[in-house]
């Protein structure tokens, strides 16, 4: 069942993520808005917009979700090589509009971005109170690579990532999920399957395990952190 949510408060809870439509896969709701208080209630209950410019704000809940658990990450043989070489310099939020940005560009030069402008202005609000967070990788003072997302009580919520050189994105992915498995964060949340992300360790659960996992690790919040650990090969 598709759920039309303009004229609703953004304060408003979502429909339940189980009434989505299974085809597409986890279509849940139509418009609305990307206000602060709507995208944290939409991430509190394992929903999240995606959708492209010309298109209506759609909001989803895939089942099964595509995950990470931190222990499971796999560093393929190449990219212990990467991570040795020690390339790329990793931070953590020094350059969260310059990350998105690079996200939202076109892959191909006739392709499109789901990342819309409307898209770019609401995650950097989120980056201003703290919710949003950008990983860098960089080569010098170029910036190579990176990611962002969202963290909430333990959880990581994934949103896209972005190379401009050799591995830089995987570098600066390896370098969150050993950080946040540190900090005792027991799950990343990367949405939807892609090859890319099952090759790093992801995996498809139910989404009511998802929703399970989220219930409990919601709360305490922890602070996300200022600089990521050492990390070896």
């Amino acid at each position: 069942m598709i759920h039309l949510l303009d004229g609703t408060p953004p304060h408003r809870p979502f429909p339940d993520p189980a009434t989505a439509e299974t085809e597409p896969d986890g279509l849940l709701a139509v418009g609305g808005d990307l206000s602060p208080v709507r995208l944290l209630n939409a991430y509190r209950r394992g929903i999240f917009p995606w959708y492209s410019a010309g298109q209506p704000l759609l909001w989803w809940s895939p089942d099964p979700r595509m995950v990470l658990f931190p222990e499971r990450l796999h560093v393929s043989r190449s990219l212990r090589k990467s991570l040795r070489r020690d390339r790329y310099r990793v931070t953590f939020d020094r350059d969260f509009g310059a990350v998105i940005r690079a996200c939202a560009a076109p892959r191909e030069p006739e392709g499109g971005t789901w990342i819309t402008p409307e898209m770019v202005a609401a995650y950097e609000e989120l980056h201003r109170q703290g919710v949003a967070h950008s990983v860098e990788a960089w080569r010098g003072e170029e910036l190579a690579g990176g990611l962002y997302g969202l963290f909430l009580g333990r959880i990581f919520f994934g949103e896209s990532m972005f190379s401009r050189q050799s591995d830089a994105s995987k570098v600066a992915f390896v370098h969150l999920v050993r950080t946040l498995k540190e900090l005792g964060c027991p799950l990343i949340d990367c949405q939807v399957h892609s090859r890319h992300l099952e090759s790093l360790g992801a995996e498809r659960i139910p989404r009511r395990r998802f929703l399970r996992i989220l219930e409990a690790e919601l709360e305490p919040s922890l602070a996300f952190p200022r600089e990521p650990c050492s990390v070896s090969a």
